[in-house]
């Protein structure tokens, strides 16, 4: 029970003080950017989205989306409208007024509400490399919150390091936790929801954390 350690203020004063660049938001590995971004869009495909299908989707949610880098470097390219969920606003500031941007929320994703925010519904909901700042029972509660939050056949995607070992890995420096592919899945079952695809993600230095990517519908629409 290592997320018992999470401090959400500890978590935004780290953020707080990290530059509002693909540098900083890589943690020190930029290069690697191409490489998840093509990776993601990879993902997406396999799914039906984008791709040589050219199937994009309306509206989109980027949950801790930083500066964008996703935003900017995939969700713009397949969705319509993309809203930005960031509680750093020195790191979504740079987005405001471009186009196709929808709403921004300058909250953590354990305030976040968005089935009442306006009402709004989202084809797809993406979170990468945020969750594990959120403690295990806040993650099943933010999941039923996306879930309540999708369209008819919308998906929830998630991708984030795994930890290597058979234990949950607390992190000091950021108070995170780097959760374990068994503790995700559980996680997911808790919430009601099935994965319709998963895989690693290939081509990131072994030095790096594995990362997974997991593609999430609500069990009732299985």
């Amino acid at each position: 029970m290592v997320d018992v350690n999470i401090n959400h203020l500890d978590a935004r004063k780290y953020w707080q003080n990290i530059d509002a660049d693909v540098n900083g938001m890589l943690g020190g590995f930029p290069y690697i950017s191409r490489v998840d971004l093509q990776g993601s869009k990879n993902f997406l495909a396999k799914l039906g989205v984008g791709g040589k299908s050219k199937k994009n989707v309306g509206r989109t949610v980027d949950c801790g989306a930083g500066i964008g880098r996703i935003t900017e470097g995939l969700l713009l390219k397949i969705s319509e409208t993309v809203d930005i969920v960031e509680p750093i606003a020195k790191f979504s500031d740079g987005l405001k007024g471009k186009e196709g941007i929808g709403k921004i929320f300058n909250v953590g994703l354990e305030d976040w509400s968005p089935a009442q925010s306006d009402g709004l519904r989202y084809d797809l909901i993406w979170n990468q490399w945020c969750l594990g700042h959120l403690t295990d029972l806040q993650l099943v509660s933010y999941f039923e919150k996306c879930k309540k939050a999708l369209r008819v056949g919308g998906l929830i995607i998630v991708k984030e390091n795994m930890s290597t070992t058979e234990e949950d890995i607390f992190d000091e420096l950021d108070s995170s936790v780097t959760r374990t592919d068994q503790k995700f899945r559980k996680i997911y079952d808790q919430a009601g929801l099935n994965i319709k695809k998963t895989e690693i993600q290939n081509g990131l230095p072994n030095e790096l954390y594995p990362v997974r990517t997991y593609a999430l519908q609500p069990a009732s629409a299985q």
